[in-house]
């Protein structure tokens, strides 16, 4: 799927900013910037590098500076926003923009066209930009690229006046170093930028920055000629030519595409947007899964969530099995890591739902590449989690008498509705959350088929997974408004219309009866669906919030309050199938309905689903703009769909 935009897309500054491509490396570093080619957020890159996979990631390239000089006249090519107010308009010069499988530009100016393309390798820290210039104009031209240096730590701001020494093809500050390969010529220049980040200021981060040029590369093209000029940067000294780079990345992303076997061209799209989030992690000397980009690192409920769409509905069932190993490893107390050790750190574990979706994870994982062998070896894994739910473990994890799942304590958020602002819990969910207790007797049911299956004794699953689904029933049921609890606390907060209900219908094993999953399909399409994700409470309560933006502690009090968020449309999809009994006629509705999934990957990151939306109109992505769970479960759709 070609994503193509002409001149009616950025006929402002603003409005060429709103979009941006994603390249990445499977190591947490990438490549993006807007469609005009600006940064328009501290943390946009040309070369997003990581020294330490997947999180220790360092801005070294910012942005880059493009000039074409003809004759006497010098015309910039680039676009940006500066701090004092100025701006580079070099948009007014671009014909087009296309990303399918690499972000290409179209430049004319007077009679020259320059082509621009750029590529990131696989498993390094490189990213390379070919520009290729045809001089049909009857004057001699220069073109000139000049790239702006931050070489700080994500998010990090470099000092003004900071060092930049080069060394052969190389450059070095701060402890680190950036090798240029180009053919053409390099001469030394020096200055210094100050930027203004319209996407920080909005979510009111920091909204200024800077960063530094050591030289500039040029290349002359005479009237009536044609020439290239390429530019890699790497952390390693020697790297091939910018062309093959670009190259073999346009092949392993299309390997992707055909490894996938979907039939939509969206979801093709989305299984090479999934590989996206796929890194490696040094610490644990396996594959992750990124929760998004440009903000998240690896967290193990979002990778739980994400796994079965962006490992196993794409055909990467050996990723999806390192990745599950990994965690397998980790388990602590029947809990999996919430968040990974970095350097000497002990990873964290504050999440209720991670565990229960390993499980969930392997079952799928099982149904798909039919390796039993790997259900015996996490078996003992398995086996734990259920002990330590049941018996009690960290967080006020523990079952109740009644076979239900209590979690969370003090000011302990153990479910993915798990913001805190100082002392306050914006959405408090201490208690017996629904979609934990729909998990619990997901795993429960899982647990006795696998038992049965390698030879062991299952009748104990069997009797907790019947006392679950008889309390569940009984007590999460609201006749009134024909769908379930959001939680059971003896709080207001039990009786939300909120998202978290639609997994006790998307689940492999549920328990309602058919009917009442079917009221809550239709609920949930009535109170909180959009095309673009569901919201997390319903727009008739009063804690409703219908805007996300500004300060961090505005965004976290709205964060689970109405937001929309892009991953639970796909488990409403799913259920919408259930409940129709996967008829012909429900498949083309979810696919009819699923092409308004097409406008949302044009919008934002090219290609890519994100995080969430505003609750009340959502028209905008915000968040993360590339965001796992959302391809993951979209892509579970298509697979339902189509396989």
């Amino acid at each position: 799927m070609k994503w193509l935009y002409g001149k009616q897309d950025f006929k402002t500054l603003e409005r060429g900013q709103e979009n941006c491509y994603l390249l990445t490396n499977g190591l947490g570093g990438f490549s993006s910037l807007t469609m005009t080619g600006s940064a328009s957020r501290n943390d946009h890159a040309f070369l997003m590098a990581c020294k330490k996979a997947p999180n220790h990631r360092y801005n070294l390239v910012h942005r880059l500076k493009e000039e074409l000089c003809i004759g006497d006249r010098t015309v910039t090519l680039s676009s940006q926003e500066f701090a004092d107010g100025t701006k580079e308009e070099g948009f007014r010069f671009l014909s087009s923009f296309s990303f399918e499988d690499s972000p290409v530009w179209e430049f004319l100016v007077k009679g020259i066209t320059i082509r621009k393309e750029i590529g990131m390798a696989q498993g390094e820290n490189t990213t390379a930009v070919r520009y290729e210039i045809a001089n049909h104009s009857r004057k001699d031209a220069v073109f000139s690229v000049t790239p702006f240096l931050k070489f700080t730590p994500k998010g990090k701001e470099p000092e003004k006046g900071q060092g930049f020494v080069c060394e052969g093809k190389g450059v070095r500050s701060l402890g680190q170093c950036l090798f240029f390969e180009t053919n053409g010529k390099r001469e030394n220049q020096e200055k210094e930028e100050q930027y203004f980040y319209s996407y920080d200021a909005c979510d009111g981060r920091t909204e200024t920055g800077r960063s530094f040029s050591v030289f500039r590369i040029r290349i002359d093209i005479p009237a009536g000629k044609t020439a290239v000029l390429d530019m890699t940067c790497s952390d390693l000294e020697e790297r091939s030519d910018a062309g093959k780079i670009i190259d073999e990345m346009k092949a392993y992303r299309r390997k992707l595409e055909e490894k996938s076997g979907f039939r939509s061209p969206a979801a093709r799209m989305l299984a090479k947007s999934a590989d996206q989030f796929i890194s490696r992690r040094e610490s644990t000397d396996g594959k992750t899964i990124l929760a998004g980009f440009p903000f998240f690192e690896d967290w193990g409920r979002d990778t739980m969530i994400a796994l079965p769409g962006v490992c196993i509905s794409t055909g990467q069932y050996d990723a999806a099995k390192e990745i599950l190993r990994t965690f397998a490893v980790h388990e602590k107390d029947g809990l999996m890591p919430n968040l990974f050790p970095e350097g000497g750190t002990e990873p964290m574990y504050n999440t209720v739902d991670a565990a229960l979706l390993f499980i969930n994870c392997v079952y799928l994982y099982y149904k798909a590449a039919k390796d039993t062998d790997f259900v015996r070896e996490v078996w003992p894994v398995m086996e734990r989690i259920v002990e330590k739910y049941r018996e009690g473990t960290h967080y006020g994890i523990r079952m109740d008498e009644d076979g239900l799942i209590l979690a969370g304590e003090d000011l302990w958020q153990v479910t993915w509705m798990d913001v805190r602002v100082g002392e306050i819990l914006p959405t408090p969910r201490h208690g017996k959350p629904v979609e934990i207790n729909a998990y619990w007797y997901n795993a429960l049911c899982i647990m006795e088929l696998f038992a049965s299956m390698i030879g062991k004794d299952y009748t104990e699953y069997r009797k907790l997974a019947k006392k679950a689904k008889d309390s569940f029933r009984k007590k999460f049921w609201m006749d009134d408004r024909k769908c379930l609890k959001d939680l059971i606390s003896g709080t207001k907060a039990d009786t939300q219309v909120r998202c978290n209900q639609i997994w006790a219908v998307s689940m492999p094993f549920t328990m309602l009866e058919p009917e009442r999953e079917k009221q809550i399909v239709e609920t949930v399409f009535e109170t909180l669906y959009t095309p673009y994700g569901l919201r997390t409470l319903e727009e008739a309560d009063e804690e409703f919030h219908p805007f996300y933006g500004g300060r961090m502690e505005e965004r976290d009090m709205a964060y689970h309050q109405g937001t929309v968020w892009t991953f639970p449309l796909g488990a409403w999809y799913l259920a919408y199938l259930k409940v129709h009994g996967y008829s012909m006629e429900s498949k083309e509705e979810v696919k009819e309905m699923l092409e308004t999934i097409e406008s949302a990957m044009r919008e934002g990151c090219i290609g890519q689903l994100p995080e969430i939306y505003d609750g009340e109109n959502p028209v905008s992505s915000k968040g993360c703009f590339a965001q796992a769970w959302s391809v993951g479960e979209i892509l579970r759709v298509y697979e339902a769909i189509e396989k």
